[in-house]
């Protein structure tokens, strides 16, 4: 399982991942999202979520954040609305206690 990463989104999001050699999981809706999701988690120590697909899935992320593998990082896409920045803030203040990021 080491140093292996997966993508998780939409056919166009995953493309740019897919071409530096991650491997590549096209979803088209948040039922494909999740049950994908579900079964790369036992394979891939970090996987990137299309942002679009991260907050409707945030009650099996949080699962995911309870352990210390898959790590999973919302990847914006075009289509967010800022899910992806707080997650990532939120998690960078969990584990440092303090916002080095953002400054908000």
């Amino acid at each position: 399982m080491q140093g292996k990463m997966a993508v998780v989104g939409s056919a166009e999001t995953i493309m740019v991942f897919k071409a530096a050699g991650v491997e590549a999981f096209p979803v088209t809706d948040e039922k494909s999202a999740r049950e994908t999701l579900r079964k790369v988690a036992h394979d891939f120590p970090v996987v990137f979520l299309s942002e679009e697909f991260a907050e409707p899935l945030k009650d099996l992320l949080k699962r995911f954040d309870e352990g210390a593998y898959p790590v999973v990082l919302p990847i914006p896409t075009g289509k967010e609305k800022g899910y992806g920045e707080a997650f990532l803030k939120d998690s960078m203040e969990r584990a440092l206690g303090v916002d080095i990021l953002f400054q908000k």
